[in-house]
């Protein structure tokens, strides 16, 4: 029963594969045409339509293709042996499908290729890039050795080595790049010294990970920054403000239960019966919390660019319970508290780390969004 559903499914797929190409000729797709009558040919080599499309539609590609080169390198357009590349290769993949047919090769055994003018072609890309990596270097902005460097980059990517290339991009690239220095006051008390260090550096991390040292944005400790003998572009400064892990609270909770309940005696008969408890509920909690100020400077004109205060809270809880009476009187969930006890608390470098997951998590979003247009 499947196997009509089953045709109709494959049909437009078989139609498809099974496709000469004319469509694509008769609107102009040249390339897409020619591709699809090879493509037919592979397999059923004395396709006549097929054959009609490849025989009508090859000599117009080639033409088309030389008209378009010719007009590509008569015009103004910025960069124009790029796309007389793109023509060029697009030209030399149709060889290449052809000289792989034998039904299309008998027809057109010598089919069009650009070899000696595509190597030409490179150069001539190559030199266009190259010349406007040199305009934009000479302006000495930021911005422009940044523009400078994709430049050269695409030199590179023509001819590789091309002229002093790499020199250039190495020029481009110092000129560019902004030099961050990232610094953190040392919380003034001893006992989360430690837990601040911890959040420094995973902040340094955070950073060096999300903008590697390839990029155009690099960060560097002060110590770093000394041994460097760096002048910045930019400084980030953190320092903790207000932090505090409270003191242990203890609430308490009592209540008397009852649940009534229904015990068979024979298969008919049932005898009500009622479970009594008293039920005492602890509830442990500290509140630990504090802000982090961060702020940006711009090193060069002393300008602050930044300056946000980001809180972050946590609160420790631990539950447990006792009880008096029948333990049928419990709930579930009553009797699991009854399992837990009292628990010493945690050291208070650990609250502290706690509190300062959610400030790590918006401080380095709002570093990011930052310095993500330096990028």
């Amino acid at each position: 029963m499947r196997k009509p559903y089953l045709l109709l499914f494959l049909l437009p797929l078989l139609l498809f594969s099974c496709s000469s190409g004319k469509k694509a000729l008769q609107r102009g797709d040249y390339y897409q045409a020619i591709s699809k009558a090879v493509e037919r040919l592979k397999s059923n080599p004395s396709n006549d339509k097929a054959l009609n499309v490849l025989k009508e539609g090859y000599p117009m590609a080639v033409e088309w293709s030389q008209e378009e080169i010719d007009q590509t390198l008569t015009s103004n357009e910025a960069f124009k042996w790029e796309r007389t590349i793109s023509i060029m290769n697009q030209v030399n993949r149709m060889n290449d499908l052809i000289r792989s047919t034998p039904a299309a090769r008998n027809i057109f055994p010598n089919p069009k290729s650009y070899s000696s003018e595509l190597n030409m072609a490179h150069e001539k890309a190559a030199e266009d890039r190259y010349q406007a990596g040199l305009h934009f270097l000479e302006q000495e902005f930021r911005e422009s050795a940044r523009t400078a460097y994709d430049h050269f980059e695409r030199a590179d990517q023509w001819i590789p080595g091309y002229k002093d290339v790499d020199e250039k991009m190495a020029i481009a690239k110092e000129l560019a790049t902004v030099n961050v220095v990232v610094e953190a006051v040392t919380v003034r008390t001893k006992t989360y010294q430690l837990s601040s260090e911890f959040f420094y550096n995973q902040v340094f991390e955070y950073l060096n990970n999300k903008f590697p040292s390839d990029g155009f944005v690099n960060f560097f400790s002060p110590q770093q920054a000394e041994n460097f003998e760096l002048n910045p572009d930019f400084v980030v400064r953190m320092e903790f403000y207000d932090f505090s892990v409270g003191n242990l609270t203890r609430n308490e909770k009592e209540e008397n239960l009852a649940k009534r309940v229904k015990i068979p005696v024979t298969d008919s008969t049932f005898v009500n019966k009622t479970y009594r408890a008293k039920l005492k509920t602890y509830t442990d909690e500290v509140i630990s919390g504090g802000r982090l100020n961060y702020r940006i400077v711009d090193f060069q004109n002393d300008k602050l660019l930044r300056d946000n205060l980001i809180p972050g809270s946590f609160t420790w809880v631990n539950q447990y319970a006792i009880f008096a009476g029948d333990q049928e009187a419990l709930s579930d969930e009553q009797y699991a508290l009854t399992q837990q006890k009292a628990i010493p608390l945690p050291a208070h470098q650990d609250l502290f780390i706690e509190f300062t997951r959610p400030i790590y998590k918006r401080l380095t979003d709002e570093l990011d969004s930052f310095f993500r247009r330096y990028r």
